[in-house]
């Protein structure tokens, strides 16, 4: 089926602003900012709006475009919705582009279809570069630790998928540094080294920090950041309160009213000052304080102007000792 709108033509100077960041000991160089396209490249979101933050992350330099078969809704839903975009605006752009997917939570009823098997992790990306109209992807992640299912299973699948050439590069992601440190260690002895790690990481989670990141920068493993704005809690959005219009206000199960506490809104006012004095929003601050140790931070935007205000943290990473101190003190 052929689609409309093939007459976009990316920004010529796309790679002159944004910051490239070696990815552990690869040759991969990611973005500083990375576009993750959970929950908002499904069919809830009109096309022409997936459509416009795509080709406005390209032109500001974002080339790592980040999915699961997961990501919709429903399930599938955001692959198929950048299948069609790679079809109708990036085709001629696919070797500049880094795209990742995962597998590892439900997909399909029945014994088969969710955690890390040899026979769910194949499955599932025949599935995605279905969706995807692709050969292959430059990433593919396990999603998320197995409790059943050897470690040395679900790695052995991940060496073979890039032996097979249908990914160029294998990661992890949610793993604990212990499952961590198992996973990189059977990967090495199978010869294909896993490349990255995808962890929450922001302000208000911080739990990788005394094990996980050490770990992966010893041994030279890359790690991308994932809800680096605490799902909102770490934007302007919440220094007043609950928004009508706001997610913690919806039914959304992925963030509730009784995490929106007098403390948290206490708490995002008081960032939001110590931003203000830098020049940047709370969400801007938050972000490059997240890439004081991530290789990229992983955001979701629902508008281009929500990316755009991400993107602009670029302009200022530093911290003085101060500011480090006061946003401490803040948290």
């Amino acid at each position: 089926m052929d689609f409309p709108n093939n007459s976009y033509s990316p920004a010529k100077g796309r790679y002159e602003t944004m910051s490239y960041r070696r990815c552990g000991n690869s040759g991969v160089m990611l973005p500083a900012i990375s576009l993750g396209l959970w929950h908002t490249f499904g069919e809830s979101t009109p096309f022409a709006t997936s459509q416009a933050i795509a080709r406005r992350a390209f032109d500001l330099g974002i080339t790592h475009i980040d999915i699961a078969n997961n990501y919709g809704p429903p399930a599938g839903g955001a692959e198929e919705t950048f299948g069609r975009l790679l079809r109708t605006d990036f085709a001629a752009h696919r070797d500049e582009l880094f795209i990742s997917t995962k597998a590892g939570y439900t997909m399909w009823e029945g014994p088969y279809g969710d955690f890390g098997s040899r026979k769910y992790l194949m499955a599932s990306l025949d599935q995605s570069l279905r969706r995807l109209g692709l050969d292959y992807v430059d990433l593919f992640y396990h999603h998320c630790p197995d409790p059943n299912t050897p470690i040395r299973e679900t790695c052995g699948a991940l060496a073979d998928i890039v032996r097979q050439g249908k990914a160029l590069y294998a990661g992890i992601s949610n793993y604990s540094a212990e499952q961590a440190a198992e996973a990189i260690a059977v990967m090495e002895s199978l010869g294909v080294p896993l490349l990255i790690d995808q962890e929450r990481y922001s302000m208000i989670s911080r739990g990788s920090e005394e094990a996980l990141q050490p770990l992966l920068q010893d041994k030279g493993v890359g790690m991308i950041a994932f809800s680096p704005l605490g799902q909102g809690l770490l934007t302007s959005k919440y220094q007043t309160g609950i928004p009508a219009t706001s997610r913690a206000a919806s039914e959304s199960p992925f963030l509730s009213t009784q995490r929106v506490t007098d403390a948290a809104v206490e708490r995002a006012r008081k960032l939001g000052d110590i931003a203000q004095q830098r020049g940047q929003t709370t969400a801007q601050m938050a972000l490059a304080w997240v890439l004081r140790n991530a290789t990229s931070a992983l955001v979701g935007v629902s508008s281009v102007a929500q990316l755009e205000e991400n993107v602009a943290a670029l302009a200022n990473l530093e911290f003085s000792p101060a500011e480090l101190t006061a946003i401490e003190a803040a948290l």
